[in-house]
């Protein structure tokens, strides 16, 4: 029989956590008036407030909290986890807090600054050349130390309570209350994990409002083409976005797709436009996957105005842009690789304003 996680300790690790969860306030919403588009209003969740900086913080909450109910981690374990870097970062927090060690399992194209964070975290770096190996890897890690594979990956839509409980989805709609238009026509994510989207989608449902949910994919992401097409289950190798956090060549376990109600594909380079527009239009840069989350409500926000609808759009600002300040921000980074953003950056520099 396995060896039983002392009660006392756990009871602390739990406390610990909330603890946290208490001293910080909830993310703001920011309202963005579009003026050519009188009578539709867009909003941003912004994510970046969090401890971590990044929407990630919330998961990595979940997760640690699901895997100490669940007595998988004790004041022993160390904890690994494959991420392209965000969600490792906020783990790595957490791993910190209650003194256990964390061994992130990550690609060798992730931003430098991303790893800088996990090491500022007390956390450590195990780089793997291909993307597809990091569950692989992670696997081997866990039975090696006698550890913890955390896997977002699997557990993000469950490790969540989506009835509520302070998730996003409940956030969301009590900060939209006094807004006249209370109700999002949209809301707008992206899918790493697919946990965000689960969440929204199952909220929205369970609440019955009338908002739809659609999730914003890079093109070179095989989430799109499974809600398309069920039998779709992965890419042909080689084929993966540039746009970090968001976007897998597989399809995931958590990924729901029958809770969304649409999807909307988007180039690199009209990520990269959109976030380079934003951070100009708001005076901080934001992270690559809010421009694809821009890009898609863009679009959304056209086709109300064609049908003469009027509204409201909620979208997340997942992160902060100084983590890809070596990547996205540098333009001799972006000829490199033959990202032609500029133009995508003008039309979203005319959509908002």
């Amino acid at each position: 029989m396995p060896k039983r996680v002392d009660r006392r300790w756990l009871s602390e690790a739990v406390r610990r956590i909330e603890a946290d969860y208490n001293r910080s306030a909830d993310t703001h919403l920011i309202r963005v008036d579009l003026p050519r588009y009188p009578g539709i209003v867009l909003y941003l969740k912004d994510e970046s407030s969090h401890p971590t900086g990044s929407l990630k913080h919330r998961l990595a909450r979940s997760l640690f909290l699901y895997a100490l109910c669940n007595e998988w981690i004790g004041p022993e374990t160390t904890v690994i986890e494959s991420s392209s870097g965000s969600t490792a970062v906020s783990e790595a927090y957490f791993a910190r807090m209650l003194g256990l060690r964390f061994i992130a399992v990550v690609p060798a194209t992730t931003a430098a600054p991303k790893l800088d964070a996990i090491r500022f975290h007390g956390g450590e770096i195990h780089m793997v050349d291909d993307p597809r190996t990091v569950y692989a890897v992670s696997h081997r890690l866990a039975a090696e130390t006698g550890g913890h594979y955390l896997d977002q990956f699997t557990y993000a839509e469950r490790a969540t309570d989506w009835r509520g409980n302070n998730n996003i989805a409940e956030s969301i709609f009590a900060q939209m209350g006094e807004e006249e238009h209370p109700c999002p026509s949209w809301i707008v994510c992206g899918a790493g994990t697919g946990g965000t989207s689960a969440t929204i989608g199952r909220f929205i449902r369970y609440c019955r409002h009338d908002t739809r949910l659609c999730v914003a994919d890079p093109v070179h992401s095989v989430f799109h083409k499974h809600f398309e097409d069920r039998s779709v289950a992965a890419l042909p190798e080689g084929c993966a976005s540039r746009i970090e956090g968001i976007g897998r060549p597989r399809v995931e376990p958590s990924f729901v797709p029958s809770v969304i109600d649409r999807m909307i594909a988007v180039e690199d380079a009209d990520s990269i436009g959109a976030m380079r527009a934003l951070s100009d239009r708001l005076g901080r840069r934001v992270g690559g996957s809010t421009g694809t989350n821009l890009w898609a409500c863009a679009q959304l926000i056209a086709e109300m105005a064609a049908a003469g609808e009027t509204g409201s759009i909620v979208t997340l600002l997942c992160d902060g842009g100084d983590r890809y300040g070596c990547t996205y921000y540098d333009d001799a980074w972006l000829d490199e690789r033959q990202v032609a953003w500029t133009d995508a950056a003008a039309r979203m520099t005319a959509f908002l304003g």
